[in-house]
């Protein structure tokens, strides 16, 4: 179970989405309130690469979902490494999870509490909540 401090940084992702949370509670009483993305970059195309799709290539719909997954870790990336937050868990569909651990700074992984493996983004903050207790 994690408890988090106040302030810190709950991202939830899934290929297409990102919601990101901040614990506006105290340890041990987690309240999270949903706060602003900004603008998230696909110019990184992920492991794939821009190749044309066959067989032994992602998918377009595939490629993207990897370079949404790179550019939300840019964003943490420069969040996390700006200062302002101390804790991080973050909530990724699985493949997405394994995409975003690809391009993690040494920064990130350092104040990564907890990660969850679950397709939460179209879920209720109270579920969302839970899974950040399971943790």
């Amino acid at each position: 179970m994690v408890d988090l401090k106040k302030g810190a940084l709950v991202a939830v992702v899934d290929g297409e989405h990102l919601k990101l949370f901040k614990n506006s509670g105290d340890a041990g009483s987690l309240k999270l309130t949903e706060q602003p993305t900004g603008d998230i970059s696909t110019e990184n195309m992920g492991s794939g690469g821009r190749h044309a799709s066959s067989s032994a290539n992602p998918s377009d719909s595939q490629q993207d979902e990897d370079a949404f997954a790179a550019g939300v870790a840019e964003v943490l990336n420069k969040k996390l490494m700006g200062g302002s937050i101390d804790e991080l868990v973050i909530i990724a569909a699985p493949r997405t999870l394994g995409e975003l651990r690809k391009h993690y700074h040494k920064t990130l992984s350092a104040k990564l509490v907890g990660e969850v493996s679950k397709d939460l983004t179209g879920h209720s903050v109270a579920d969302i909540e839970k899974a950040v207790h399971a943790a």
